[in-house]
């Protein structure tokens, strides 16, 4: 015999807790399933353990969609401020770092145990490391064979997240669903990912593993982070490069200014004036590491001599080569070590408002398995509250 409820989410991450916890206030019975033994991996593991669960700053600006007005609804229905009234409700010590990012002063747990609680209702049930093998649709609703048995609901939540970090787990399930209800998917690659380099970069750049400098970094379509870069001994890395991944298409090159903060032409002009007998290698070692300049160098990038034997524009273009330095990645690392996925179900078929799929009745997609991807610093959690929050309210 199969078991009836109301609703059933897919999917115990942020965006499924979150829905489950609405739709329990509203009195709906909820079934909460998910593939893991434990709820909240991605949450556990994120901010380097401490979660950057939202930021000051949010706006629809702030992500990559399709459809660039989709995610206004869902933000403006559930906001930082709600969610950062809930971390306060519950008592969680948190911090402000560059550019609004919240974390939890203490862990990631904090967020995982607050979830809990909140779906911590009578008419809330979960159930873990249970495999869902089918899904049909019947009158009323969805039949859903699990290896726990038959389900029946009226609706089903999927909020199973991307491709990113299989390690924790990570599915297409959610993708499969969409096709086998004939919704479109934007083709999806790894996002918020460092970037490998081709073998002659690799070697030249990999004894600089763990060296970080700021930067500021542009992808082929304009767009800008300025950020930290870091050097790894597989390419690059930090805040920037992660940011710029997202707008990084295979075969396009990234230009990266290596002194964003530094006058380098008055730089130059003023050592040749003051030091015309000092090499470039020792002028430059003052505003950047001095063995990225000896590699710099080395890859003849720029080249070292006294200043004094500079001509011309000469000097000008070593502050060009630093402030434009073109990189061609041979590609990112995958979806290994991307915090996102890029693409998943076509929003145009969703409802902005509830989430509910336009041709599909009583079906959800939330959080990272549809087309919305946040930029680096707590956008992919807040779509993640905000996404569950509306659907919640639905469901």
């Amino acid at each position: 015999m199969s078991k009836k409820v109301d609703v059933v989410v897919i999917g115990a991450g942020a965006a499924g807790l979150m829905c489950a916890a609405e739709a329990g206030r509203r009195g709906r019975r909820v079934l909460v399933l998910d593939h893991a033994k434990k709820p909240g991996r991605k949450i556990l593991i994120s901010g380097g353990g401490r979660c950057n669960f939202t930021n000051y700053d949010i706006t629809a600006g702030h992500f990559l969609c399709g459809n660039p007005h989709f995610v206004k609804s869902a933000l403006s229905q559930y906001t930082q401020w709600d969610f950062i009234g809930l971390v306060s409700q519950y008592g969680i010590d948190y911090e402000e770092r560059d550019h609004g990012q919240l974390f939890c002063q203490d862990s990631a747990k904090d967020i995982v145990k607050m979830l809990l609680a909140e779906v911590d209702q009578p008419t809330i049930e979960q159930q873990y490391q249970v495999g869902v093998t089918q899904i049909n649709d019947v009158e009323n609703g969805f039949s859903l064979a699990t290896t726990h048995g038959e389900i029946e609901c009226e609706s089903l939540v999927i909020a199973t997240g991307g491709l990113s970090m299989p390690k924790l787990g990570a599915t297409p399930f959610g993708y499969k669903v969409a096709e086998q209800f004939d919704l479109p998917i934007v083709a999806t690659s790894a996002g918020l990912v460092p970037f490998t380099l081709h073998k002659e970069d690799k070697d030249a750049f990999a004894e600089l593993s763990g060296v970080g400098v700021p930067s500021e970094i542009e992808a082929e379509d304009g767009t800008i982070f300025k950020e930290s870069l870091l050097f790894t001994h597989r390419g690059l890395s930090g805040p920037a490069v992660l940011q710029i991944s997202s707008f990084w298409k295979p075969g396009q090159a990234v230009s990266v200014n290596l002194v964003p903060d530094v006058d380098i032409d008055a730089l130059l002009t003023s050592a040749l004036e003051k030091h015309p007998n000092q090499t470039l290698k020792t002028t430059l070692a003052k505003v950047l590491p001095k063995r990225l300049v000896e590699v710099l160098i080395e890859r003849k990038l720029i080249t070292d001599k006294p200043l004094k034997q500079f001509q011309g524009r000469q000097l000008a273009q070593v502050s060009g080569q630093l402030q434009a330095w073109k990189v061609l990645p041979n590609g990112t690392e995958g979806y290994r070590t991307a915090e996102v996925t890029l693409g998943g179900v076509d929003t145009n078929v969703l409802s902005s408002k509830t989430m509910e799929c336009k041709t599909v009745k009583g079906l959800y997609f939330i959080g990272e398995v549809m087309d919305v991807t946040g930029w680096l610093g707590g956008y992919n959690f807040q779509w993640a509250w905000s996404s569950g929050y509306v659907a919640g309210q639905r469901v």
